[in-house]
């Protein structure tokens, strides 16, 4: 018997339509000025759960990924409209540093990862999907965490809503610097 559309079949589907915006280019800047069109001058500017800020330091904030590689993807992120680490004054790289060390305290309080990348892509051509604001990306990592789907479907599978994993992190944020 054909696949009619409706009809249930055998084959699984994992739907992630909100990965259009960042496929078609559409939440990228269009120049690397700073302001309304870069994602994370935006970011600072707003309220931290609308704006995904798990963290406010006074010369850095974190903020969530928003197509995050694993739950818990975390950017930390200079106020100022920097391209390069070169380009940070001694205080933002003091700062910098000490929230990714408070950032991955944070992810192993509330996740339990057994690893974690860090890494800045500074350019384009360096892999930076946004390469006129300095972030650096502190990603949680487990055992196994990798599967067929980001090679087969370009496509990773999150076990919680953004506004969730930023609630956690925040609370865990409280729990690591405060207790």
């Amino acid at each position: 018997m054909a696949e009619l559309p409706g009809i249930p079949d055998t084959v699984e589907r994992l739907w992630a339509p909100h990965r259009m915006v960042y496929i078609g280019g559409e939440a990228k800047p269009p120049d690397d000025q700073p302001g309304p069109s870069c994602p994370f001058c935006r970011a600072k500017d707003h309220d931290d759960e609308t704006a995904l800020v798990v963290a406010r330091g006074g010369r850095t904030f974190v903020v969530l990924n928003l197509y995050p590689y694993n739950c818990g993807h975390l950017l930390v992120c200079p106020y100022r409209h920097v391209a390069g680490y070169l380009e940070l004054d001694e205080e933002e790289t003091a700062e910098l540093t000490a929230m990714t060390r408070t950032a991955i305290a944070a992810l192993a309080h509330a996740y339990n990862p057994h690893g974690f990348n860090l890494g800045m892509n500074q350019g384009a051509v360096a892999g930076a999907g946004i390469a006129a604001h300095l972030h650096q990306h502190v990603v949680p990592r487990w055992s196994g965490d990798a599967n067929f789907l980001p090679i087969v479907a370009r496509t990773r599978a999150m076990p919680e809503l953004l506004a969730d994993t930023r609630a956690r992190l925040a609370a865990a944020w409280t729990a690591v610097t405060e207790g």
